[in-house]
């Protein structure tokens, strides 16, 4: 009988796990047992969605990619909390010591003492096939004043914890790193409340994947997001006595002693890289790479071919990957090698898609055109923050890599188009390009979908027709696909899909669990059924008691096919938070006041009587890009008398809130500009009038332009008018935003009557049909037949719905009412307006609020230290 050998794996983070996992999947277990050393006191953990831990009520259970710590397979044994200390390769044996000290958290030298101060178990165990998966420690540059109280680095949960608890005495921090992770580490510092600060040496964020133009895309969007950002700037020191106060640097190329700034902040968290824990391998005598990283050959096997390295602190070829990606590949690839198989490792995609601080960013492939020969096509819209470039070969056939910033919906597409060598389209600019979003290509079977657990067009398909999968969370488990980054999932979707509509088989495209209905065929019920009640049409048409996502939805469609008020008692339950307030909340808990300005005509009385509101409540004030005048700060029991306040000076509702009409956008036209030949404002009023309050799938937003100069941007719309000397030309299908479109010519030369029937049938004719949150840009690209089906039905009337979408509108314009006067005229709708139920009319005098991260704190004058800040 053949001896059963022993598998020691040191380290337990993401790769470690692969690895263990691959064994049992694999049957290396029935052959082996495997011992695996974690040095932190819990099991593996997604380190690529680290900062979710702070928006998680129970965000290290979350993060767990072992839930329980034990794996199923009794072959494999896992202990925590220990570390390994040392390496005898010649008895083939590593010594541990368990718990670790707090000094000997890195695995290396300290005393082997526990957090007591008592001697740690000290045990020895033989191994015959040893597997380093050690990971990356963080690097921290050697800035002075490191070691002060509130510096710490964002690698482990431990880090956060201790992140967080810093914070709290904290009003600023501060990122050294502009990198994935420390963008990573400045969400989480925005997250815990902090002015938060990115301080980077290169001249660009992201400089290991993004371009100049796209990282200048980038910083705007994050400095939208309230984060300052420092690029081309050294740190010289970090400044306080025992604790952190700021941080003082300087403009990268200048020597020392050029003038300096200084960053306020209590928290410094480096992010500046990270570096290859290969100390062990170096104690015993294991060749590494020169920048760091045991040196392995194509089987991950080092010089002595009883140990392994995999994961970031392996150099395959001398390169140290640091993305989860490769390591998981090096975890496959040595199971491979032990079962006597022909898996190598030869390099690994390094393509990324994640969404930085709520940003979409992609780099993928030969991003920065090293390719001989290679060509760059690029689109830049310096408005919306959107930046693309694709790297294609010198003949214009194949796709070599590209960058996306602000929109990388095309990311599913294009990566597997690089690896897969799919021949580009003839116009290949069409495939960035706004009004090109519905390309559609074939993609081959050998094409990667998932790169991070190696997952093809093929297994998926695989999956769906063989093994019994019926949708994408089981497509996940049978695959591992979109299961660690999570960026794949929309293309495995449509995959899973198509392959069902080519069999013949129905696609459930139903509301929710709840309803199997589509959103379009819910509409329809309600308007032949005549249905006022959701408990009606779940009764009726659906099952349970419903859920976020019906009961919205319906909201909306009751709106649309009635005139009475949202907060009445039979839709007031089903409203999110903003309807329900009839205000968007804010990131601090208080709320927005957006009085409609149609057209962004404004009197001047009126300009007094906002300002005199924002200054007796004490309200942030915004003029936006939509021609408004936002006021933000407004507690939810302070709404009711601002709006009284601003309905008696003639303001009603701008819906800000409501996925409704937002406003139309005008020049001001042939009024005043030497260049208008209509008028713009004139229209743009009554058309925001005329559709104001109309409840649609999604958010809608008009414009009006004086003529062809477009100063209304009406095409970045969903529907735009531009005026012509014969009169209008309709555009629609546009929008901003995270996937922006420019929007389409629907009919030209119109004069105002026609112009009007056709944005009626338009506009009801989206409403009617539109899935749930979908932009009317993508509701005409998905719908068959596209802006030409629009078409038929709006300008050329093919269904014979013409009149009835007119008289749709026309109800809606008909039954009009302001939803702030209404609520006003009516104590019960004002009983919701309340900070304490048992104190509704005044709160105690004696209570102050203060704005917190998450929610407005009643905070008693007493318990305000002296001195503190008002």
């Amino acid at each position: 009988m053949t001896k059963r050998q022993r598998i020691v794996v040191v380290g337990h983070g993401m790769v470690g796990h692969r690895f263990a996992q691959a064994a049992v999947e694999r049957g290396l277990t029935e052959t082996h047992d495997i011992v695996v050393f974690g040095e932190e006191p819990r099991a593996a953990y997604d380190r690529v969605g680290l900062t979710s831990w702070f928006g998680h009520p129970d965000g290290a259970e979350a993060l767990s990619l072992l839930p329980g710590g034990v794996y199923d397979d009794p072959r494999v044994r896992l202990v925590l909390d220990s570390v390994v200390t040392e390496i005898d390769r010649a008895a083939r044996t590593v010594t541990v010591v368990s718990p670790p000290s707090a000094g000997s958290r890195d695995g290396r030298q300290g005393a082997l003492l526990d957090q007591r101060g008592e001697p740690g178990a000290v045990t020895v165990h033989d191994y015959d096939v040893l597997v380093l998966a050690t990971g990356a420690a963080p690097f921290v540059p050697p800035v002075e004043g490191r070691g002060k109280d509130g510096c710490f680095v964002y690698r482990t949960i431990e880090d956060l914890e201790a992140i967080k608890a810093a914070s709290e005495a904290a009003t600023s921090g501060v990122v050294i790193g502009g990198g994935l992770l420390g963008l990573e580490a400045a969400n989480a510092l925005v997250q815990l409340g902090l002015d938060t600060h990115v301080v980077e040496m290169a001249p660009r964020l992201m400089p290991v994947q993004l371009d100049d133009v796209a990282g200048v895309t980038l910083v705007r969007h994050v400095e939208k997001l309230g984060v300052q950002v420092h690029t081309g700037v050294l740190t010289e020191e970090i400044e306080g006595d025992r604790s952190v106060t700021g941080l003082r640097v300087r403009q990268a190329g200048t020597e020392e002693g050029a003038r300096t700034e200084v960053v306020e902040a209590q928290v410094v968290v480096f992010s500046a890289g990270i570096r290859p824990r290969d100390a062990l391998a170096r104690e015993c005598d294991l060749e590494t790479a020169p920048r760091g990283g045991v040196l392995v050959d194509e089987q991950c096997r080092t010089a002595d071919p009883h140990v392994f390295a995999i994961g970031e602190c392996a150099a395959p070829g001398g390169t140290m990957y640091g993305l989860v990606a490769p390591g998981y590949a090096m975890a496959e690839v040595v199971v491979d090698a032990l079962l006597d198989g022909p898996g190598t490792f030869t390099g690994a995609d390094m393509s990324t898609k994640l969404k930085l601080l709520g940003v979409d960013v992609a780099s993928f492939g030969d991003a920065f055109a090293t390719t001989e020969g290679a060509l760059e096509l690029t689109y830049a819209d310096a408005v919306s923050g959107v930046y693309k470039k694709l790297v294609v070969s010198e003949d214009g056939r194949r796709l070599l890599g590209g960058i996306l910033v602000g929109d990388a919906s095309a990311y599913g597409i294009l990566r597997p188009m690089v690896s897969s060598g799919l021949a580009l389209p003839d116009n290949p600019e069409q495939l960035i390009l706004p009004a090109g979003s519905g390309v559609r290509l074939g993609m081959p079977d050998e094409a990667q979908v998932c790169s991070c657990n190696d997952v093809t067009k093929a297994d998926i398909l695989h999956a769906v027709a063989e093994q019994g999968c019926e949708g994408v969370a089981d497509v996940k488990q049978c695959t591992r696909a979109g299961t660690t980054c999570g960026s794949c999932v929309p293309t495995v979707k449509n995959l899973v899909e198509e392959h069902f509509a080519s069999v013949g088989r129905v696609v459930d495209k139903g509301l929710c669990e709840h309803f199997r209905l589509t959103r379009q065929e819910l509409f329809d019920v309600v308007a032949v059924h005549g249905y006022r009640r959701f408990d009606d049409i779940v009764e009726a048409h659906g099952t349970g008691r419903g859920c976020d996502v019906c009961k919205p939805a319906i909201a909306s469609i009751l709106a649309s096919q009635t005139s009475t008020h949202i907060l009445e008692p039979a839709t007031a339950g089903l409203q999110d938070t903003n309807d329900k307030y009839l205000a968007n909340i804010q990131r601090n808990g208080t709320y927005s006041v957006v009085p409609r300005i149609p057209g962004g005509e404004i009197t001047p009385e009126k300009l007094i009587v906002i300002g005199e509101v924002a200054r007796d409540y004490g309200l942030y004030t915004k003029i936006t890009g939509g021609q408004r005048i936002d006021l933000f700060g407004a507690r939810m029991e302070q709404l009711p008398a601002i709006w009284k306040r601003l309905v008696d000076a003639g303001f009603e509702s701008g819906h800000a809130y409501g996925k409704s009409l937002r406003t139309v956008k005008s020049c001001v036209g042939s009024t005043w500009c030497r260049f208008g030949v209509q008028d713009s404002v004139g229209l743009a009023i009554a058309l925001e009038l005329r559709y104001r309050g109309l409840r649609s799938p999604h958010k809608l937003k008009g414009g009006v332009s004086g003529c062809a100069r477009e100063c209304a941007e009406a095409r970045g719309k969903d529907f735009g008018v531009i005026a012509t000397e014969k009169g209008w030309n309709l555009y629609v299908g546009g929008n901003g935003g995270a996937t922006p479109a420019h929007a389409r010519l629907l009919a030209g030369d119109l004069d105002t009557q026609t112009l009007v029937s056709y944005l009626d049938r338009f506009l009801m004719y989206y409403v009617r049909t539109a899935d749930r949150l979908q932009r009317t840009s993508t509701w005409i690209e998905q719908l068959e037949g596209g802006l030409e089906r629009v078409r038929e039905v709006v300008v050329d009337d093919s269904l014979g719905l013409g009149a009835e979408l007119e008289a749709e509108m026309a109800r809606h314009v008909g039954g009009y009412a302001d939803e702030w006067a209404a609520t006003l005229a009516d104590p019960a709708k004002l009983e919701r307006f309340v900070s304490f139920v048992n104190a509704p009319d005044t709160p105690d005098p004696t209570i102050a609020f203060t704005t917190e991260r998450d929610q407005i704190q009643p905070i008693a004058p007493a318990l305000i230290p002296v001195g503190a800040p008002s």
